[in-house]
């Protein structure tokens, strides 16, 4: 038997590795599934049905058209992680280390801009004008509801519970957790926060990576080619 002094130490268990936020737009993907459903459907319909030529090109329309749904609804997203922002975009796949990041911008499209002034379009967080107003809407009868409140519980605490009351009643800033914002505010504010973060830390530099998606573009250039010859030869 071995001693308890010689025996090896307990292995310590492992630090769980940090994973990248990913960020995606769910309308975005619901109609995409929709458009490759209907798509295939009529692309299918006309391979079976078609006479003529009208097979080939049903082919090479789907070759076209596939590829370009699925570039511009179910491929993009952003992935948020402690070293680096990754963005897949339509055509385009940019990883931005967090210490070449600028600034995040949100005007009528979510943006990052770097340090050596180059912009890139944040595609799976798209601004929603109508989701903003909407979130406007719903501070604005917070903040209504948090003064009369407020004045009610003060108007029943007599001469200094009134004057109290009123003074708070009045206030511009809402009795809650934080302003309403909309989703994709939200996340920019999140994104703003990480790199606050980590922007500074050695693990964070780098250089900033563009690669084109030709698993995208290929075959949509394929496609548009074929259609193109389907349609000169009538």
């Amino acid at each position: 038997m071995t001693s308890p002094e010689s025996q090896p130490p307990a292995p310590q268990p492992a630090e769980p590795e940090s994973k990248d936020r990913v960020y995606r737009s769910a309308p975005a993907i619901a109609g995409g599934v929709l458009l490759l459903a209907i798509a295939g459907w009529l692309g299918v319909d006309a391979v079976i049905s078609g006479e003529g030529r009208t097979p080939w090109l049903a082919l090479a329309l789907l070759l076209l058209v596939v590829p370009l749904v699925v570039a511009f609804t179910l491929r993009p997203a952003v992935y948020a992680g402690d070293d680096r922002l990754r963005i897949r975009n339509p055509f385009r796949i940019v990883v931005v280390p967090w210490g070449q990041v600028a600034s995040l911008r949100s005007a009528y499209s979510n943006e990052v801009l770097t340090e050596s002034g180059a912009k890139y379009q944040l595609w799976a967080v798209p601004v929603s004008l109508r989701a903003r107003k909407k979130a406007a809407r719903r501070e604005m009868r917070a903040t209504a509801q948090a003064r009369r409140e407020t004045g009610r519980e003060g108007s029943r605490g007599g001469a200094l519970g009134t004057t109290e009351g009123l003074r708070l009643g009045f206030s511009r800033e809402p009795l809650s957790d934080g302003p309403v914002r909309a989703e994709t505010d939200r996340i920019m504010d999140d994104l703003r926060g990480l790199h606050e973060a980590r922007r500074q830390a050695e693990s964070a530099r780098g250089e900033v990576t563009v690669r084109w998606a030709y698993e995208v573009l290929a075959p949509a250039v394929a496609g548009a080619v074929l259609v193109l010859i389907l349609v000169v030869l009538g």
